[in-house]
């Protein structure tokens, strides 16, 4: 099959020309300026979902994880990450096993209009009483046997973690040592905190400015950390209501297209009509953009990645090759699926086309088109 438009590269730059493919691609060539007008993307890779059309990661069954993974393909998103939050660590446990059949299930499942699960994203038990979120207050400190049974769990791929917490920086080693992927979030800690949390293996920022100690000109903290140049990548939610447009572009210009990665971090809420739900510690509804509590506190997003991309595109004024990099081929990359979320020969054809208004038309998986 081939595709002819406006193709997203790798490096955020755009070539116009044709993409051959099957289930992989084969052929990448220029095309004149009277072939397809559409823009050609990667298809995205979500590495924070909580929920979304009503599937609650918390509570979903391996069945209702495939679900969810058939709604997410259908907004363009190919490849995602089932995140769970904060909870008793037997609870915790449940989750993974959800995961882990979902995990199973998939891989004796041929067909292709699922987006591609890569495994568990655990935001916490392992943060800051301080930082908390929307999250229960059952934190914990990452040692002991809550720690031991978290570290065992086999389909745990990312894990957000408070680097300041006691014994932090082991934990932090072990987790890498296993292929885990630490990320810095829910935190409190200092800017010397953070850059010793990047030097002991950690490599991304959960939902930069939100649920973290905030930057101060006298007192940088964590903030100036992800924000620095490093090994780390800043994951961030494009709703503009977690964070503000121009803040966008300004992490955008500190840290440019390789260090950024989009996230929607949405919830069981999103693409739903239901009216409230209980998320982390307490009841949430859909108020102002996003998923809030009572008292107002932010509880997660109700975007797909799509809608961030326009975000970063309308709102922020990031190039759309910019932005499709940001939210496919950086969070890919540090996963080690460096078969996603990219246009080159021999990749994945895990392709969506969206209109020159940023309109959704077709997303393939693996080469086939969604109905």
């Amino acid at each position: 099959m081939k595709l002819a438009g406006l193709i997203a590269k790798p490096d955020g730059s755009l070539i116009r020309g044709r993409v051959t493919f099957t289930d992989r691609i084969t052929a990448l060539e220029p095309a004149s300026n009277d072939a397809g007008k559409d823009y050609i993307l990667p298809g995205f890779v979500d590495l924070q979902v909580n929920g979304s059309h009503g599937v609650d990661v918390m509570n979903a069954s391996p069945d209702a994880l495939a679900t969810l993974s058939r709604h997410l393909a259908r907004e363009g998103t190919t490849a995602w990450m089932p995140t769970a939050v904060t909870a008793p660590i037997e609870k915790i446990a449940q989750v993974h096993e959800s995961i882990a059949g979902a995990l199973e299930n998939s891989r004796h499942d041929n067909s292709a209009d699922a987006a591609a699960i890569l495994g568990m994203h655990l935001e916490g038990p392992f943060i800051s009483p301080l930082r908390l979120g929307a999250h229960p207050a059952l934190n914990l400190e990452p040692r002991g046997d809550a720690f031991e049974r978290v570290l065992a769990m086999r389909a745990l791929r990312l894990i957000t973690f408070a680097p300041e917490l006691p014994g932090g920086l082991d934990a932090i080693r072990r987790l890498t040592a296993r292929g885990v992927v630490v990320s810095i979030g829910h935190t409190n800690a200092t800017l010397d905190e953070a850059i010793c949390g990047i030097s002991a293996g950690a490599r991304m920022f959960t939902h930069l400015f939100n649920a973290m100690r905030p930057l101060n000109h006298r007192d940088p903290g964590v903030i100036a950390a992800a924000l620095a140049p490093s090994a780390a990548v800043a994951a961030i939610i494009p709703d503009a209501v977690h964070v503000h447009p121009a803040i966008l572009r300004l992490v955008f210009d500190a840290r440019g297209r390789g260090g950024l990665i989009l996230v929607t971090d949405k919830v069981a809420l999103a693409q739903t009509a239901t009216a409230e739900k209980t998320v982390g510690r307490a009841r949430a509804t859909i108020r102002d953009g996003a998923a809030r509590l009572d008292d107002g506190t932010l509880a997660g997003s109700i975007i797909s990645i799509l809608d961030g991309l326009r975000v970063m595109v309308e709102k922020a004024d990031v190039r759309i090759g910019d932005a499709a990099t940001m939210a496919a081929t950086n969070p890919a990359n540090l996963m080690g699926a460096t078969d996603r979320g990219r246009i080159q020969l021999g990749a994945r054809a895990d392709l969506i086309l969206l209109s020159r208004t940023l309109e959704l038309k077709s997303v393939f998986i693996a080469g086939c088109e969604l109905s």
